[in-house]
């Protein structure tokens, strides 16, 4: 019996191999035999358990989602890495300055209760028992949240979050829907047009066959117009898929701008604008170039150029040949007097749907 007792204290202790070694054939030896196989049983279970524990444990560091669990009062029981890291930075924020001097919920809280940003999903997923989702703003970042209870005995005893950085997608979504919203204007506009001219010369408004050619001139240019909208969404579509086919052959620079200059000098007279080339180089070949996704991209830019210059401003094409790095380069430039581009937009330019000042007049 004193062997027993020690043995289930060794057990109690965590010394979970404890065995004993008595050999006898009545009850203490069947009480040893079958305190044996409870004691082996005991540290299986415990083995498996501390095995899922580190299986758990090696998921959530390797999640790059934040996980966050809290207890039935709020207080933070988990995190994984990032959680902890997003955690920490919520606690460090004055959230009564945030919100403008109002009194803050989560002020004299301790720094391990449930961030204020949190506050709404962790008392609804306590009372009503369900998982909430919900996007919260935190200063300039947008966090898709999942919460879900934790039961214990069927009773809700905490919650666990996880937490994911959408800031990215929920401002490509929405420089997409701008960008939607613009095309969808600028194809209105030509079909307006078209629509209207069309309408006059069926009504028979036209009283010359002057006034009759110049309607239908601009029902042909609308149409142009119309056509290179849909041409350049094609070609959107077609990069975003992965599609676009470059024919790389060598290019004479000089004379594709000397081009681009005579096609946009007609332009530049109807609209009083002085456009000037200058070539510093008498010859400037590329090796390796795709002559007519070049003259695509000139030709927005002096497109854009012209929208933008007032009558009797300047537009300029150049190109030089440059050293960088000890490495010859080609350096065009398209310069135009306009208004410019807002130094705040300017780290933007180059993203996808970005568009500055949409409620800037035209050519002001």
């Amino acid at each position: 019996m004193q062997q027993l007792i020690q043995a289930a204290n060794a057990i109690r202790k965590g010394n979970y191999g404890t065995r004993l070694s008595l050999v006898t054939s009545d009850e203490i030896g069947e009480l040893a035999n079958t305190f044996n196989h409870m004691a082996a049983q005991l540290e299986d279970n415990i083995r498996n358990l501390n095995h899922e524990k580190e299986h758990l444990a090696s998921v959530l560091r390797s999640m790059t989602d934040a996980v966050v669990t809290f207890d039935g009062e709020g207080k933070v029981i988990l995190t994984n890495p990032p959680g902890e890291k997003i955690m920490q930075a919520w606690y460090d924020l004055d959230w009564a300055q945030m919100d403008e001097g109002q009194d803050s919920e989560q002020s004299g809280k301790s720094s391990r209760d449930v961030p204020e940003p949190l506050l709404p999903l962790f008392r609804m997923v306590m009372e009503q028992g369900g998982d909430q989702n919900s996007n919260v703003h935190v200063q300039q970042g947008v966090w898709s949240v999942q919460m879900a209870p934790l039961y214990a005995d069927s009773v809700v005893r905490g919650a666990v979050a996880v937490l994911r950085d959408v800031t990215e997608e929920v401002r490509l979504e929405k420089m997409r829907r701008d960008f939607v919203a613009n095309v969808s204007h600028e194809i209105r506009t030509p079909l307006s047009m078209m629509q209207g001219y069309s309408e006059a010369l069926l009504d028979g408004m036209a009283t010359s066959p002057e006034e009759n050619e110049e309607l239908i001139q601009v029902i042909h240019d609308e149409s142009l117009r119309m056509g290179r909208l849909v041409k350049d969404l094609l070609d959107l579509a077609r990069m975003e898929a992965g599609h676009t086919d470059m024919v790389m052959k060598k290019v004479d620079l000089g004379e594709l701008l000397e081009r681009m200059y005579r096609k946009f000098s007609v332009r530049s007279k109807e609209q009083g604008i002085r456009l000037q080339f200058e070539c510093k180089q008498p010859t400037i070949e590329l090796q390796q170039a795709d002559e007519d996704r070049l003259e695509q991209v000139f030709t927005n830019l002096l497109d854009n150029a012209f929208r933008h210059t007032p009558s009797g401003k300047d537009v300029m094409i150049s190109a030089e040949l440059v050293t960088h790095l000890r490495a010859p380069f080609v350096r065009v430039s398209v310069k135009d007097q306009g208004v410019g581009i807002p130094s705040s937009d300017l780290p933007f330019i180059f993203e996808r749907f970005y568009k500055a000042d949409k409620a800037r007049v035209r050519g002001e």
